[in-house]
């Protein structure tokens, strides 16, 4: 009886599969296609509880068919750190190979991209004085929520920034992808159009009258310089991990929202948080200047401009490239090999 009921169960499932075939050898008769329409199918055979081989009556497409098509194919949009990491150390030995005239128009972009950015939170958090005096939190968080404009576009559009070079150029050259001197070629270059490019939107913004009511550039500026070196120093060490990091992350991430979110955050904890970025400040200190404070530039380099930038090149060195190195990187297997006594 049983094995009656199995030879029906088989007939209907083989007929069933037969029938499948024929509809799409017609439908493929009917269209003119070289290639079978549809996947192409392979029976399987499995085993029923009282250990004897049926048709499974399922149908399993090819290896070959079971591909999705390029346009629906799953892309994992995020690197590892470590294919991250080989990724910047890349991208540090491109840039530290540029020649020199290319670094420094490039580094005049980035500054002056900084600066839109600096100049669109400015222009926000001076025309609330009056949350400004009641709630100066709400100001900074206004400030900081468009700040990041200015990384948004060096990452997207292309430029060299001093703050993200520091961490991405000595990568490279931690992993003998470049040398010392061309790294210090990529610095000097780079800082000096950061600084033109920040100068030149600060006089042309002057010049503007868009800023003569806003009075914060002068605030702020006022509160920079009298901060003291060290405490400078400190607050840049802290802001340019956080724009390191930022750099990182967009280097990590393949896809537009995931770079924009990368800059974003760490980008608005600082501005937030009340720290020291030496290109931003290449821009509203100058501004100020040209707005009518009392300040000469060179006191404005010494007195911030020289602090925030060594407190930044300290961090992108030391709190990013280095563990990363060690971490990911060459430097990281020569440690290793030293603790195990090898050579």
């Amino acid at each position: 009886m049983q094995a009656g009921r199995l030879g029906l169960h088989r007939t209907g499932l083989d007929a069933h599969a037969k029938l499948h075939h024929n509809q799409v050898h017609a439908v493929n008769l009917v269209t003119g296609m070289s290639k079978p329409l549809g996947p192409q199918v392979t029976p399987v055979r499995v085993r029923n509880a009282s250990s004897r081989y049926i048709p499974s009556g399922r149908y399993i497409p090819s290896a070959a068919s079971t591909s999705a098509p390029a346009s629906v194919q799953q892309i994992n949009s995020v690197h590892a750190p470590g294919a991250n990491y080989n990724a910047v150390a890349n991208a540090g030995a491109a840039k530290a190979a540029l020649p020199s005239w290319k670094i420094l128009v490039a580094g005049i972009l980035a500054g002056s991209y900084i600066a839109f950015g600096a100049l669109l939170s400015v222009s926000l958090g001076g025309t609330i004085p009056g949350i400004a005096a009641s709630n100066p939190g709400i100001q900074k968080l206004i400030m900081g929520i468009v700040f990041p404009l200015g990384l948004m576009i060096v990452t997207l559009c292309g430029a060299e920034l001093f703050n993200g070079n520091t961490a991405v150029v000595t990568t490279a050259l931690l992993e003998g992808k470049t040398t010392l001197s061309q790294v210090l070629k990529s610095f000097f270059f780079t800082l000096l159009g950061n600084w033109i490019g920040s100068v030149l939107v600060a006089v042309a913004v002057a010049s503007s009258g868009i800023m003569s009511s806003n009075s914060i550039p002068l605030v702020i500026a006022a509160a920079k310089t009298s901060l003291g070196f060290q405490t400078v120093f400190i607050r840049a060490v802290l802001c340019n991990w956080l724009v390191c990091l930022a750099v990182w992350m967009a280097s990590a991430s393949s896809s537009l929202p995931g770079k924009v979110i990368a800059c974003w955050m760490p980008i608005f904890a600082f501005v937030t948080i009340g720290l020291e970025n030496s290109v931003a400040n290449m821009f509203i200190l100058p501004l100020s200047v040209h707005l009518g404070s009392q300040m000469s530039y060179a006191y404005l380099w010494t007195s911030n401009l020289i602090p925030s930038t060594l407190g930044n090149a300290f961090a992108g060195i030391l709190c990013v490239a280095f563990p990363y190195a060690l971490l990911y990187g060459s430097l990281g297997q020569k440690v290793q090999n030293m603790l195990q006594g090898k050579k």
